[in-house]
C-alpha cells in the first residue's frame, strides 16, 4: 500500500465538484480549485514580501496545495452549511481531520507519518501563511461566483458565495488584501458585461461602502 495509496487517492479530487446540486454554467472540481489556490497564494505572498513581510514558502506551498485533501472523505459541503454554526463547523472539521489521520495511520509508512500529518492538517491559522491561504481560498470563491453571476446565473447560492467571500477577505489584515480590494477587484467589476445580476451593487454592499476605485 504505502504512499501509492495517497497518490492514487488524488484522482478522487478530480471527481468531486464544488457547489453540488446547483445549476452552474461551468463545473469546478476540488482538484482544480486546489491548483488555483496555490496560484493565488503565490502572488499574494509576493505582495506581502514587497511590503517587508517574511514568508515561509515551504509552509505556504504545503498548506495551500493540500488544504482540501480531506474532502476526499467528506465531499464538498456547501459554505452556508459549513458555517451555519460554530459548533457544526467544528464538528465537520473534527470528522475530516479524524478521517485524514486514520488514512495516514493505515496507509503511510511510519517514517513519513509526521510529514503527512503536518502537510495535511488544517492550514488556516493566524500565521502569515495561514492567512494567505484563507484569502486565496476565498478569492477562488469570489472568482467562481463572479463567473456565474457575470453569465447571468441567478442562483442565490452564488450571490451569497460572492458576498460572503468578499466580506471574509475584507476582514483579514494583510497587505495583499488591500491590494486586491484597491487594485484587482475594481478591474473585475469594471469589466462586467451586461448581466441579469447587479454585481456592482452586491460588491458595494459586501464591502460596506469601502472606496476601492470602482467606477460608478
Amino acid at each position: 500500500m504505502g504512499i501509492h495509496q495517497y497518490f492514487w487517492s488524488l484522482n478522487e479530487l478530480e471527481r468531486i465538484y464544488r457547489c453540488p446540486g446547483k445549476f452552474k454554467f461551468e463545473e469546478h472540481s476540488v482538484a482544480a480549485h486546489s491548483w488555483k489556490v496555490v496560484q493565488y497564494a503565490k502572488t499574494l505572498a509576493d505582495i506581502e514580501e514587497r511590503n517587508g513581510v517574511t514568508v515561509d514558502w515551504k509552509k505556504l506551498y504545503e498548506i495551500t496545495s493540500s488544504h482540501d485533501y480531506g474532502e476526499i472523505f467528506i465531499g464538498d459541503i456547501k459554505t452556508p452549511v459549513k458555517h451555519a454554526s460554530r459548533e457544526l463547523r467544528a464538528l465537520i472539521q473534527q470528522v475530516e481531520e479524524g478521517m485524514v489521520d486514520r488514512f495516514i495511520e493505515e496507509h503511510i509508512p511510519e517514517e513519513f507519518k509526521p510529514i503527512f500529518r503536518r502537510q495535511l492538517q488544517e492550514g488556516k491559522d493566524d500565521s502569515t501563511e495561514g492567512l494567505i491561504l484563507e484569502v486565496a481560498d476565498k478569492l477562488d470563491q469570489v472568482y467562481e461566483a463572479f463567473a456565474e453571476l457575470k453569465r447571468g446565473n441567478t442562483e442565490k447560492e452564488f450571490i451569497e458565495m460572492y458576498r460572503h467571500a468578499l466580506i471574509k477577505i475584507s476582514h483579514i489584515r494583510l497587505h495583499c488584501v488591500d491590494y486586491f480590494l484597491d487594485q484587482i477587484l475594481p478591474d473585475m467589476v469594471n469589466d462586467e458585461i451586461v448581466s441579469r445580476v447587479d454585481i456592482r451593487s452586491i460588491t458595494d454592499e459586501a464591502l460596506g461602502g469601502r472606496r476601492n476605485g470602482m467606477e460608478q
